[in-house]
């Protein structure tokens, strides 16, 4: 099966955004006229997730999933559960500014990307192929992980 990608409408940001947090390819423009949208989802085989129901009305033969809530833990929790997709949660996986999937970056070549701290103190680093950032585990990935744990295990 080929792996689930996704287009957000322009309400849905935060959902957008811990998508590609989770691993998954969720194209969101935060202004898009919803024609484009609909052709974008339909040429590019994406799910459209909405919380607009003239936009669904519009999506016809586009996948699609209305989302219920206005909390963005919410969100994520009702998509994993209705595409079945907590097997391939991938954290960390994919570029959250281009949503291309990130490349391993040898520490040595991270040397001269990154600050001598953060050199100094991290050993992993990834990088994204589209736009060149670099990605590594700092102190915030604590608390990301812990809303991870959460959105997996559904607790509130």
């Amino acid at each position: 099966m080929a792996a689930m990608k996704f287009a957000v409408d322009c309400m849905l940001g935060k959902l957008a955004k811990w998508l590609k947090i989770l691993g998954f390819d969720a194209v969101f423009f935060s202004k898009i006229e919803d024609d484009a949208l609909l052709s974008l989802a339909s040429a590019e085989d994406r799910i459209l997730l909405t919380k607009d129901n003239a936009l669904l009305e519009k999506a016809r033969d586009i996948p699609s999933l209305f989302i219920d809530s206005e909390n963005w833990r919410e969100q994520i929790v009702q998509v994993i559960e209705a595409f079945g997709l907590r097997p391939e949660v991938r954290p960390y996986s994919r570029c959250i500014e281009c949503n291309i999937p990130l490349k391993n970056l040898d520490r040595s070549h991270a040397k001269n990307l990154v600050t001598p701290f953060v050199y100094k103190h991290t050993d992993g680093f990834s990088i994204c192929p589209g736009c060149g950032r670099v990605f590594w585990r700092g102190t915030h990935f604590r608390d990301m992980d812990a809303k991870i744990e959460k959105i997996l295990t559904g607790e509130k």
